[in-house]
């Protein structure tokens, strides 16, 4: 049984979370789930329904699908091309994500959780996705955002490459390098940013500026000797040398360590120092050469002057807080949200618009924890960014896309009824669900790897636990230092400027082609 459960810190190809789990505590009460098998879900008891769904009619049901007709009818697609664009990235979050997610954030507002509306559900236009890589079936987060940000599959590891360069091949990237959409916009005179909860220096942002031959070399300590004598740089030093349109307006995110030395004591975290050996303090590197304001707690950040100098905000040495975590930070860093908003104010002022990036890159590795508290509560975080944005923009001249780079092997099982919380046991025996041959009860949401794998002789009840707590780890069915990412399609969803060219399977490059085609970028050089 576990009561508490502790993660070590995870050290997995793609994702580094380093994430410290706690402990399980009060348990509902146990559910009976010993029952015979059932041959449907309609078999044996059936229960009541939630308040929420007794209180409609059939009329009622009938009369919201026709508004919905009505409102498709009456919509007027917007023509491009788009002033602005914003892109969120909830790394990691497939489909199985936004309906457990949409749930959760119901739950957690005193709602209905199965028919709460988020953020990114009021986005007008949709297509699926494919996110398969030239070498895997099941990709990582660099070849998938290269896909997006550059228009071109490619091999998994590589950040900003072109298919014919192989992992750690420093000369052939140097040969190789594919432009990115953030460069085009920078060069054609637009402000550009960049937001994540991860490193600024991890895959899915780095994908926007970087050109390297493994997604791994975020700085100086980590490069191989032989590929600086090569000429290969590492991500960080790329970040702060990145001069199309004279260099970001907006950079937020964690990674603080990469761009400090091993001789510099972190601000936040005494005993903490950074992780360059060359000797360069690049945050001071980049002021000098901007002029521009380095900031690394909430209290800088709530102080920014409104003076249109470029920002790099760096609020951690490795990855932001989860959110659930964040009010206990030392730094009290900002929302996804908050950061969202603030960088929307900074680059409007540029009159030809901006290009922006949000990632939620937390939800992917709460997920390889096989988390689903805190990649749900990560979901719904990013989500009220996507408000924010929309709250913020016009969608005349603003593109809004939402997508993921990839799945997660993360399901959502049995026949719980409507209205049982999102993160609690399926109630089988109630619904005359298929009882479990143990006689045990399971989760909601599980993993088909992971951490949580069971190890013992006997599965252990997650009813004696709860499983409703931050810190609890789904059950998972094989057992793996981390959960792994999964290889179904993931959601787009868009609106403003040409959104209505979003529809039906696409190619995850396609997407490049969608974004640069809203802004009046040429598609081919």
């Amino acid at each position: 049984m576990r009561a508490v459960l502790t993660l070590l810190p995870l050290l997995f190809a793609g994702c580094a979370a380093n994430a410290q789990m706690g402990g399980s505590t009060a348990a509902p009460p146990p559910t009976d789930a010993s029952l015979p098998q059932a041959e449907s879900v309609l078999s044996g008891e059936v229960p009541q329904e939630p308040a929420a769904a007794r209180a409609k009619t059939a009329a009622q049901y009938r009369a919201e699908a026709a508004a919905y007709i009505q409102r498709q009818v009456a919509r007027q697609r917007i023509e491009g091309p788009a002033k602005n664009l914003i892109i969120f990235i909830g790394d990691g979050m497939g489909v199985g994500t936004i309906t457990a997610g949409r749930i959760f954030e119901g739950e957690q507002r005193g709602e209905d959780g199965e028919s709460h509306v988020a953020a990114l559900d009021t986005l007008p236009y949709s297509a699926i996705v494919k996110t398969y890589s030239t070498d895997f079936q099941v990709p990582d987060s660099a070849a998938t955002a290269t896909a997006i940000f550059s228009g071109t599959k490619t091999r998994s590891g590589t950040l900003g490459m072109a298919p014919s360069v192989v992992t750690d091949d420093c000369a052939a990237s140097l040969a190789a390098p594919v432009e990115s959409l953030f460069e085009q916009a920078a060069d054609a005179g637009r402000a550009t940013g960049i937001i994540s909860t991860a490193r600024i220096t991890h895959a899915t942002p780095g994908a926007t500026y970087a050109h390297v031959a493994n997604r791994d070399w975020e700085n100086d300590a980590v490069l191989p000797d032989k590929a600086k004598a090569a000429g290969c740089k590492d991500i960080a030093q790329q970040l702060v040398d990145w001069n199309h349109g004279g260099g970001f307006d907006v950079m937020m995110g964690g990674g603080r360590a990469n761009f400090l030395t091993v001789g510099q004591a972190d601000p936040e975290y005494p005993g903490k120092t950074g992780a360059r050996k060359d000797g360069q303090d690049l945050a001071a590197a980049w002021m000098a050469g901007t002029q521009g304001h380095y900031i690394w707690n909430g209290a800088q950040f709530a102080a920014l002057p409104a003076d249109g100098k470029p920002v790099l905000a760096l609020f951690e040495p490795s990855h932001m807080q989860f959110e659930v975590d964040r009010v206990e930070d030392p730094g009290k860093e900002p929302s996804i949200a908050q950061m969202t908003a603030a960088a929307i104010e900074r680059l409007k002022g540029n009159p030809k618009g901006f290009v922006l990036l949000v990632e939620g890159g937390r939800i992917d590795h709460a997920h390889h924890a096989g988390n689903a508290y805190r990649a749900l509560s990560d979901f719904a975080a990013m989500d009220e960014a996507v408000a924010t944005a929309l709250e913020l923009t016009d969608p005349k001249d603003t593109m809004v896309l939402v997508t993921a780079d990839h799945s997660h092997v993360f399901t959502m099982a049995g026949y719980p009824v409507r209205g049982n919380p999102i993160l609690g046991t399926v109630n089988a025996g109630e619904d005359g669900a298929p009882g479990t041959k143990d006689g045990k009860a399971y989760t909601t949401l599980g993993y088909a790897n992971g951490p949580g794998a069971v190890s013992t002789a006997e599965r252990p009840d997650p009813a004696d636990v709860d499983t409703t707590e931050k810190d609890y780890l789904q059950q998972s069915l094989v057992p793996t230092s981390a959960e792994t990412h999964s290889g179904e399609d993931v959601a787009l969803k868009a609106s403003g400027p040409d959104a209505y060219l979003v529809s039906g399977t696409i190619e995850q490059n396609a997407i490049y082609a969608l974004m640069a085609h809203a802004l009046g970028l040429p598609l081919e050089k």
